[in-house]
């Protein structure tokens, strides 16, 4: 019997056999009516629109929206813990809420799953999260791909990826263009570092405080592991919501995923030409979290507002009549929002500054 097996080279069929049984489940739970059932293929089938599905809208003129995204390396600190059932949320929010930013509701996700070796225990944790996120923002989980490819991961290791599409009727895409001088910056906060940063984060917590990952942290009222596995927040709900209610161009003109690079990367790639933001950081209240990471590795002011989201996950732009209600609006959904900045002529960029003559 000759020893070049499959198995032997680091793949076992039967272990991927038992981690493929538990994922329908997990699949189905997601699927909205608009998914059509298709037994054992090899792609899924999506209706987009479907006049026989009621509480489903069908376009007069739709644009799909796509993105795609990964964790980073806050699959790491998951290691550390032990703990795999968030870093799946927060594989869908990075990508869905991408794709909220041109006003686009999630039709479906498919995830990409990279292990070095089969654990039918740790793909099933995975995607039960990737599970949820999905079925928090609507989002149908049609499918996805799990590879087991041992000497490129040690044993242990996983890499995530994900893939949005969504769709936005053509005369109601937010693009930004809308965006104009006098329009109001409403922050809503975020849920700690989202997936972001967390090469830096680790090096502090990790490499030099020495922190271990299950010590309590009185500030924060938590671990280690559980302050920085909080998953990122889904925004989709919500905001469509105030998309509906208020319009886009003449009442919503901007949105932004404050992502890597904070506020100022993050919505000055929506600006039209002409459009500068102030922001005002005394308009909001920074989380613990980020504060307890900068005095514990002493990070520059400056570096931790280009790294981190410091507590404003995501930004709505509107015209500044309506910027009161839409705040109203948000709190009354017990989301603590701010309007946290304002736009104004000149040369398209964003600054920090204040907003008390506003």
């Amino acid at each position: 019997m000759s020893e070049n097996t499959y198995k032997a080279s680091g793949v076992d069929l039967e272990l991927y056999e038992q981690a493929m049984q538990r994922l329908p489940a997990l699949m189905k739970r997601t699927h909205t009516p608009r998914v059509m059932p298709l037994a054992d293929a090899f792609a899924g089938l999506f209706r987009l629109n479907a006049s026989s599905i009621p509480e489903k809208r069908s376009y007069d003129d739709p644009v799909l929206v796509s993105g795609t995204d990964g964790v980073g390396t806050k699959i790491k600190v998951a290691q550390r813990v032990g703990k795999f059932n968030t870093v799946g949320i927060d594989l869908v929010a990075m990508s869905v809420n991408d794709c909220l930013c041109l006003g686009a509701e999630p039709l479906f996700f498919l995830d990409y799953l990279a292990l070095g070796k089969d654990d039918p225990d740790l793909i099933a944790q995975l995607v039960e999260g990737v599970s949820d996120g999905c079925a928090a923002c609507g989002a149908a989980l049609m499918g996805g791909e799990t590879a087991i490819m041992p000497d490129l991961y040690a044993p242990g290791d996983f890499d995530l990826a994900g893939f949005c599409v969504g769709v936005v009727e053509r005369t109601k895409i937010v693009d930004g263009s809308a965006i104009r001088p006098g329009d109001v910056v409403i922050g809503l906060p975020s849920s700690g570092f989202h997936s972001n940063g967390y090469s830096l984060v680790r090096r502090v917590v990790f490499e030099q405080a020495g922190l271990a990952i299950d010590q309590h942290i009185e500030e924060l009222g938590t671990t280690v592991g559980a302050a920085l596995l909080e998953p990122t927040i889904l925004y989709v709900k919500p905001v469509l919501e105030l998309i509906s209610r208020f319009g886009v161009r003449t009442g919503i003109s901007g949105l932004a995923h404050i992502t890597g690079g904070g506020l100022i990367d993050n919505t000055v790639r929506i600006l039209p030409e002409g459009v500068r933001l102030v922001f005002d950081r005394s308009s909001w209240t920074i989380p613990p979290l980020f504060r307890w990471l900068q005095e514990l590795g002493k990070i520059d002011t400056e570096e931790m507002y280009k790294v981190f989201n410091m507590g404003i996950g995501f930004c709505v732009i509107v015209r500044p009549e309506i910027a009161d209600s839409v705040v109203s609006d948000l709190r009354q959904k017990g989301i603590s929002a701010a309007m946290i900045g304002r736009a104004e002529s000149g040369t398209k960029g964003a600054e920090y500054g204040s907003l008390v003559n506003a």
